[in-house]
């Protein structure tokens, strides 16, 4: 612990844990279906590092046209929490999304489920 270099982040000890970064997450609402990000299974990892929430996605496809219109979401949503100084949001496709990783609410809100 000595040898890591004490960013601002953690000098305040400011760091949001992962739990509450998908929690804030949930109000990031896709568009085209009008379900949250988060049960839509578009969200592969959320970590914050000194300040710096990191939050690693998807889209249903690659030609998917609303990827920026989410990054920017994402990042109102992150920075209206305290202790998040800024956002970082990294698009990929691999593994491909599929609807295995939506939620069982999601299902059910999309009528795919009961």
């Amino acid at each position: 612990m000595a040898d890591q270099p004490l960013g601002l982040a953690r000098l305040l000890g400011a760091e949001v844990g992962a739990e509450r970064l998908v929690k804030e997450l949930r109000a990031v609402i896709d568009p085209e279906l009008g379900v949250n990000i988060v049960d839509l299974g578009l969200v592969y990892d959320a970590q914050m590092v000194d300040g710096v929430a990191h939050i690693l996605m998807t889209t249903t496809s690659p030609a998917c046209p609303i990827g920026s219109y989410l990054r920017d979401e994402i990042r109102w949503a992150l920075l209206r929490v305290d202790r998040v100084l800024d956002v970082e949001v990294e698009l990929t496709h691999q593994p491909p999304w599929s609807p295995d990783r939506m939620s069982d609410e999601a299902k059910v809100q999309l009528g795919w489920a009961k």
